[in-house]
């Protein structure tokens, strides 16, 4: 069983997968592709990512790969928790800019699906959370791209000087000097 959520943008879905539990713990489904399809999600998925952030406030993104390496991913919580963000950079996109959050943790199981010519990020909640992510391209580091974090207006839930940032996240430009690579196609 899949639980399938709309958000407020079009094509970012929330999943949560049923859990199947007893004393020594639960088993769960995290991807299943009859599931998906049956749930009208065809993305076909190359790559899995995984990464550990020791630290609370610890904030990764937003990234984004363009085209022709462009990458839809879904994002779950393998332990810890985190506030996970998607913003539409779809140029012409009726909902340009605008972003959303959903918290991530491994205590409820839900996952974010972030489509392409979305950002995607996220902030640590916990001591070594650890984020889980499929990718529907394989990593090019020449497609590889950034917007900075605090210029999307997301609430974050941390202020400024909290945040621990990569050199290239706190580098990146910010959303209002970027000139995005996605073009938004119609009605997702």
């Amino acid at each position: 069983m899949l639980d399938v959520q709309q958000t407020a943008l079009p094509g970012v879905l929330i999943l949560t997968p049923k859990r199947h539990g007893d004393a020594r713990g639960f088993f769960s489904e995290s991807w299943n592709r009859q599931r998906m399809v049956a749930a009208g999600i065809t993305i076909d998925f190359v790559q899995d990512n995984h990464s550990v952030s020791a630290k609370v406030g610890t904030v990764r993104g937003l990234h984004f790969q363009s085209p022709p390496h462009a990458q839809d991913k879904l994002v779950r919580c393998g332990r810890g928790a985190l506030y996970d963000v998607a913003v539409d950079i779809r140029r012409g996109s009726p909902t340009y800019g605008t972003w959303i959050g959903v918290e991530l943790s491994f205590e409820n199981g839900k996952q974010l699906l972030v489509p392409a010519g979305f950002l995607h990020g996220f902030v640590t909640r916990l001591p070594d959370t650890e984020i889980v992510y499929k990718c529907s391209d394989y990593y090019a580091p020449e497609c590889d791209g950034a917007v900075r974090w605090d210029s999307c207006g997301v609430d974050w839930g941390i202020d400024s000087d909290e945040a621990l940032l990569s050199d290239k996240d706190a580098k990146a430009p910010a959303l209002a000097d970027f000139e995005s690579p996605f073009v938004w196609e119609g009605a997702a």
